[in-house]
């Protein structure tokens, strides 16, 4: 089975006031360098796109090490499914046969390997064609879509996202419970909320 990751690495983040959240680091490492590690290693096999779009000059630098592609979406600020559509044709005109994909944001901080493994494990035993995360009493991004879902990915519009098709296809669906995945950071707020939560080592300090 080939899986492919999209990282949804695209938006303005306004509230950080010039600071591109995509480039907050955590233990060294900034956030767009932190998921695009854990797709790595949960799908070594499986090939990565990042999307970017707003402040991509500034994001793309910290992507030269990695073996991913990187897509530009000049229409981010058309709304998430354009990223989302980028991402996935990306994939698709190089690996016309991929199975399924994995969605993914920059902004939460805790998800790890074991949990796109755990999607992926899911969806293999239930043969469900969409598994998503279950947090914070409803079910998000990490999620994987299955290749019967790609034209409905590719048909979204505007603000739509991952989320919609979640929520309007429940039957399709498999869950995997992960609560830490509703750690996100949207805000300065949440990046101190997040600090005060974590140990003196584990800390999200602003970017480069």
């Amino acid at each position: 089975m080939q899986i492919g990751s999209i990282i949804l690495a695209a938006g303005a983040a306004t509230r950080f006031e010039g600071q591109p959240k995509q480039l907050l680091t955590l233990n060294g490492t900034t956030l767009v360098q932190r998921i695009t590690q854990t797709a790595l290693t949960a799908c070594p096999n499986g090939p990565v796109v990042v999307v970017v779009g707003a402040n991509q000059d500034r994001i793309r630098p910290e992507l030269l090490n990695y073996p991913v592609t990187v897509v530009d979406n000049p229409h981010w600020s058309e709304g998430m499914a354009t990223s989302l559509k980028a991402g996935l044709n990306s994939l698709l005109s190089r690996h016309p046969a991929l199975d399924a994909v994995l969605v993914l944001l920059c902004d939460q901080p805790l998800i790890t390997p074991d949990v796109l493994q755990a999607l992926i494990g899911t969806h293999e035993q239930t043969g469900q064609p969409i598994v998503a995360c279950r947090y914070a009493g409803s079910v998000g991004v990490p999620a994987l879509f299955a290749h019967a879902y790609f034209d409905k990915l590719l048909a979204l519009t505007g603000d739509q996202g991952a989320r919609y098709l979640l929520k309007n296809n429940k039957t399709d669906l498999a869950e995997v419970g992960f609560e830490l995945a509703a750690i996100d950071l949207d805000s300065w707020q949440d990046v101190d909320r997040f600090n005060q939560s974590q140990s003196d080592d584990n800390q999200v300090t602003p970017g480069r």
